[in-house]
Formats: C-alpha cells, structure tokens, sequence
C-alpha cells in the first residue's frame, strides 16, 4: 500500500501525492457481478408516476416523480421540464447522503429535461426499515452482498435512467449524469455498466478505495463504516470489496468530469482521487476544489467556476 501524507496539519493533502493513488485489483467477478445487476435493472420497465406541483422555478416547470426500482420500492423525486420548449437534452441528479429537499435549480441547463430521485431509503424515497440516517443507512445488509444498500441505490439511478429513456425517448444520446458525494460515488459504480448515459459528473464522490477509506480519519458514513469494520473486518470486506467505486471507475467508458477536494473531513481526498486515477486517462477531467463538504473562502467563486466548467463539459449533448 503506498503512504498517503497530509502536506500540513489541517488534514489537507498534496494534489502530487493524490494523483500518485493506485488502487488495488478488484477482486474475482467484480465487473460481472455489476454487469448481471446492470442487466437485471434493464429487464424491469419502470412503473412512473408523474403530477405537476405548480410550482415555476426560473424556466423550469415542477414536477413531482415516484417510480418503481428494484425489489419494489417506490422512489419518490423531482422533474424539471422547460416551460417554454421541449428538452433538447435530460439528465439524472445525484444527491449526498444528507438527501435533498428541492431540485437544484442553478444548474446552468435550462432546456433539459433534469430529473432528481433520491435513493431508497433517503428524503422522498422513505423505506422501512432502511433507516434514513447516513451512519445506519451505509451499513443496511452490509451483510450481505447481494442485499447491500448500495447495491440497491445504484439500481434506483439505473432505474431513474430507464425512465428518463421511457419519458423522452428521442433523447438517446443526450442523456448525462451528476452526482456530489453519495451520489458521485454510486455514480460511479452506475456509470461503470450504464451505455445510455454519453457524459458525467462526479463531485466530492465517495466509496473510492476502501483500503484507505477504511483507515483514514474521516465523519460521516465513512466513520460508520469504519467502526464496524472494527467488529467484523472479514465480514465488511468481503462485501466492500465490490462496491469499490475505484474498481468500477476502471470500467467507465464515457466522458467524466470531476471535482475533487484537497482536504475534505467526510469524504476522504485520497478515496476521491482515486477513483479520478482508476478512470481511463482519455475519459477524465479534472477541477481541483480547495475543500469539499465545508465553507471556505473560495467556495463561491470555485462554485460559480464549476457550474461554467460543467456548462462547458455537457455542451455536447446539446
């Protein structure tokens, strides 16, 4: 295992030393394992409900969303649909695992279709008993492979996916993908095996090499996580192991543009650049950001230079 430092003591860590990551094998059957999911996903025909809120938001019309994923749950979420012409391109929003409470209406994509589910279990998409908070939802059925949440929140953006294509099916071709930290790193895991989808995003992402993420100090799910690898080593890996979002990245073959945080106290950098490394060299794109999951000085004016970056990386699905 190579040593990652910090570069001072505030946790944050030299981007030379991020991009130097090299992630282990994934181990035997990763990709088909996530390929047998992936096409077990594309077999069910999601069942969509669609109401409109009333709600106008800039050039968007507010749609309330509920779809039926895997294991029948019900997946409850947002679209947003131009007011004033048909889209001419859609994408899938990710959220983190503080879930979302409205749309993220700055996206700079006013003639798309945007579609916003929030996983099994979190915000509109309640699931008893899934537990809603961060620290018990990453360990629900961590068990079990073939059970494991997460496995279920790739299939719910596999399924958001398929409806987007049952919605607008004159937009193959023109669908994209962005996801900030749960959402990044389940991304990943999606994007590894999804062919529908031409570009994506990964912000702060997480589930990125579970050997450091597993002993590097970090809050949040990661710290759940950690505690319980304490208890049951053998019995956390042999399910994270497949759910290395590092591994999948290998297998990404679109476009992905990625915003990674030199110092970031929930998801840990050395996991995010590591799955920015694990991706195909030609398919990747990078911002480097300060700090992720935090307020910083330069946060405004990072923000405002990644909605233009992203502005920029999605022009092609116009």
């Amino acid at each position: 295992m190579s040593e990652v430092r910090c570069s001072n003591p505030h946790n944050r860590f030299s981007q030379e030393a991020l991009l130097g990551i090299k992630t282990p094998d994934a181990p035997a059957g990763f990709q088909s394992y996530w390929q047998q999911a992936y096409q077990n996903a594309l077999f069910k025909k999601p069942t969509m409900s669609l109401k409109d809120s009333g709600r106008r938001v800039k050039n968007w019309k507010v749609m309330d969303v509920q779809y039926e994923s895997t294991d029948q749950v019900m997946i409850g979420g947002w679209l947003l649909l131009p007011i004033d012409r048909p889209p001419v391109r859609g994408f899938v929003v990710g959220h983190g695992y503080g879930g979302r409470e409205d749309p993220d209406f700055h996206l700079p994509f006013a003639d798309a279709a945007i579609l916003f589910p929030c996983v099994r279990g979190i915000s509109r998409s309640p699931a008893p008993p899934i537990s809603p908070e961060p620290r018990w939802h990453v360990l629900h059925d961590i068990d079990k492979k073939d059970r494991y949440i997460i496995k279920g929140c790739v299939e719910d953006i596999w399924l958001a996916v398929s409806c987007m294509e049952q919605l607008f099916p004159y937009l193959v071709g023109k669908l994209g993908y962005l996801g900030i930290s749960l959402g990044g790193g389940i991304g990943a895991l999606a994007m590894a095996c999804e062919k529908r989808v031409s570009r994506a995003h990964f912000n702060v992402p997480t589930f990125g090499d579970h050997r450091l993420r597993l002993r590097l100090p970090t809050e949040g799910s990661g710290k759940s996580v950690q505690t319980f690898f304490k208890s049951h080593p053998r019995l956390a890996l042999k399910t994270l192991r497949y759910f290395d979002a590092a591994n999948a990245a290998h297998w990404i073959d679109m476009p992905v543009h990625y915003a990674l945080a030199l110092k970031d106290h929930v998801v840990t950098p050395p996991g995010q650049f590591a799955i920015y490394n694990a991706t195909p060299k030609n398919r990747r794109h990078l911002m480097v950001l300060k700090e992720g999951h935090s307020n910083y000085p330069e946060k405004a004016r990072q923000d405002q230079a990644l909605l233009s970056e992203l502005a920029a990386f999605f022009e092609d699905l116009r």
